[in-house]
């Protein structure tokens, strides 16, 4: 069991490598701090593009888009897995995903990985802003 640390990860790239993983080595992943992933490019675009997804499954019987920051970075994994395979089901099943640290990881050693981190300083949303705009009532740290 691998247990990743997602604080300031650029959200596209390290669910590409986390896909990657899962396809590759029979261990399971869990990854941590998920509220703290973030998408790059400019914020009113990137929320826009979030919203429109999740309305898509409002109006008709369509795409259930989820609102919390640990499914929506579970939803993007998802998007880069051969889900119509068992080999990519089973893939899936091995990943777990927490906002913050759960107690029973706190003892266990987490991995950074800073190949991913984001490097911008201007035009990023954490994952838990783009929650919030979709009107998500997760509460992290007293916010």
């Amino acid at each position: 069991m691998r247990v990743i640390d997602g604080s300031n990860m650029v959200l596209g790239r390290f669910c590409s490598y986390v896909a990657k993983e899962l396809l590759e080595k029979q261990d399971e992943i869990v990854i941590v701090n998920a509220e703290k992933a973030t998408v790059t490019g400019r914020k009113g675009y990137t929320i826009g593009r979030y919203k429109m997804e999740r309305d898509v499954g409002s109006v008709r019987k369509g795409p259930r888009f989820p609102k919390e920051p640990d499914r929506i970075l579970r939803r993007t994994v998802r998007g880069m897995l051969p889900m119509k395979t068992t080999r990519g089901k089973d893939a899936f099943k091995k990943l777990k995903v927490f906002i913050g640290v759960p107690k029973e990881y706190a003892e266990v050693a987490i991995e950074k990985h800073d190949e991913f981190k984001n490097k911008h300083v201007s035009n990023v949303l954490s994952l838990y802003d783009i929650s919030k705009e979709l009107g998500s009532k997760v509460r992290i740290d007293g916010n």
